[in-house]
């Protein structure tokens, strides 16, 4: 019978060692940690030492920052496959300290409880902080895990932050090389990747319950959208002669939100909305605008952007607006693998808890693990109605425990199907 109360193994470090890491930040006044600054080699730095402590075998930094602790397998096994986990230790502007650390912290805590208790799987578990999944300071997300899994695209290495300073810049001066970032490959023992994240959202929190099994993986598009009309006086443009930009962004801004209303599961967001040198006795020229739009099914993703596509037409060509679209990031939904799905409700239904399959809204470094193995996901209960990438994103310790329980049930669940195949 799980111990629910006791919150030493697993829930007081994690939340301990989340507190911990919030005292690295970009900025003096709230959590920002974003790729190669000061803070976030902090943090890294961090996470080797406490991977060292936990009894991990070995603990590295790849090329791109990734940081990787390895707990080999039973020696007895030969030549054992590789079961990983892990998530990412950037940060949005102004995040929360649970968000992607979670899933690093909370598999030390697993692996020094396997180490505490002398205890080895028929398999090497790999934990990896990845350096980079959100994208905030060169544009491109998922830099960590595309590495990890051999895919990191070079000409990412030309792009620039709000300095000025080129991503091989930064790399270079934080004492990493450039050019072994591409040349990075999968280990080909690589059988499986599993995540646990706080869920980002209010489903588990609404219901009460401290964990979830992860079904899917909402897939992802995001483009820019340039609009190009007229700029005039405001006093003295009529209104039915005008070809104001930002009009037709209005439109479009609320076209698709009707139009991703009408399916669950489906979601759009203009994210950014600019009129750039805009003035407020000015009929805007143009405006920049964002759109993401996702869905746990890739078919249903892509006929609303479609739909979308034949209304952003429509309106522009109604209001005398030029537009032109760029893509800016394309991920496919990943669907989460069935048997380990299995695994994980057990795992969930061990701890005298009621199982829930819920499917993710936000994009994971799971989706390009998904590239090259099976990959499963946990998610744990966010408090706050659910808010996350913000500074009022809060789990508990007793969460964490339960999670931590859960996780361990699953590595040994999946060690017997490892030995029985």
């Amino acid at each position: 019978m799980p111990d629910s109360t006791a919150t030493a193994v697993y829930g007081d470090p994690v939340m301990a060692h989340a507190d911990t890491l919030a005292q690295w930040s970009d900025h003096p006044d709230n959590l920002t940690c974003t790729y190669l600054t000061p803070a976030h080699r902090a943090t890294a730095r961090q996470l080797e030492t406490w991977m060292r402590e936990a009894g991990f075998d070995t603990v590295r930094q790849d090329a791109v920052g990734n940081v990787i602790g390895r707990y080999r397998a039973d020696p007895v096994v030969s030549d054992p496959k590789l079961v990983a986990t892990g998530s990412h230790y950037d940060t949005v502007r102004n995040g929360g300290r649970y968000d992607g650390r979670l899933g690093i912290l909370l598999p030390i805590a697993v692996v020094a409880e396997l180490h505490r208790s002398a205890r080895r799987l028929p398999f090497d578990i790999e934990v990896i902080g990845f350096a980079e999944e959100e994208g905030v300071r060169y544009g491109g997300s998922f830099l960590g895990s595309s590495a990890y899994i051999g895919e990191f695209d070079a000409a990412q290495l030309d792009r620039r932050d709000a300095d000025g300073i080129t991503l091989r810049q930064a790399m270079q001066d934080a004492g990493l090389d450039p050019a072994q970032a591409a040349s990075q490959r999968a280990d080909p023992r690589l059988h499986h990747y599993f995540e646990v994240h706080i869920e980002q959202g209010p489903v588990l929190h609404q219901r009460g319950l401290p964990l979830g099994v992860v079904t899917s993986i909402a897939g992802c598009v995001r483009r820019q959208l340039v609009l190009t009309g007229a700029a005039g006086h405001a006093g003295t443009t009529p209104m039915d002669l005008r070809r104001d930009a930002a009009c037709a962004a209005a439109e479009i801004v609320l076209a698709v939100e009707t139009r991703c209303r009408q399916e669950p599961g489906l979601v759009g967001t203009v994210g950014m909305l600019q009129v750039p040198d805009g003035s407020i006795n000015v009929m805007p020229g143009a405006c920049h605008l964002t759109l993401d739009v996702r869905a746990a099914r890739d078919a249903e993703r892509n006929q609303a952007l479609a739909d979308i596509d034949a209304r952003i037409q429509e309106i522009c060509a109604r209001r005398g607006i030029d537009h032109a679209s760029q893509e800016l990031m394309r991920v496919p939904a990943s669907p989460c693998s069935p048997a380990h799905q299995e695994r994980w409700r057990q795992a969930v239904a061990a701890q005298d808890l009621p199982v829930l399959d819920l499917p993710s809204g936000a994009g994971h470094d799971a989706m390009l693990l998904g590239r090259k193995v099976p990959v499963s996901m946990l998610f744990v209960r966010c408090g706050n109605g659910g808010v996350s990438h913000n500074p009022q994103e809060i789990m508990t310790a007793a969460d964490a425990q339960l999670a931590g329980q859960a996780v361990m049930d699953f590595l040994i669940r999946c060690a017997s199907d490892i030995e029985a195949a």
